[in-house]
């Protein structure tokens, strides 16, 4: 079995907050920014994508530094496993 699948990390309120935002938009496409206007924690962003969750979309050609995430299955099934 592989490692990444059968360890248990558990989400912290930033990253579920973060990727619930993406259970309803179109693609699953997750946020630039908070409700508040600010720049999500680009940590957040970082750790989401390193443990699956979340994957880049695309490139954005007017701001390169910005990462472009949607859910993945697997960020799916971590906001559902962290309801229950």
């Amino acid at each position: 079995m592989d490692a990444k699948v059968s360890k248990q990390t558990r989400l912290s309120m930033a990253q579920k907050k973060w990727l619930c935002r993406g259970l309803t938009q179109p693609g699953g496409k997750l946020p630039l920014f908070d409700e508040n206007g600010k720049k999500v924690n680009p940590q957040v962003v970082r750790k989401c994508v390193e443990e699956g969750w979340a994957e880049p979309w695309f490139a954005n050609q007017l701001k390169p530094d910005w990462l472009i995430c949607k859910l993945t299955e697997s960020g799916r099934t971590a906001v559902a496993s962290e309801d229950n």
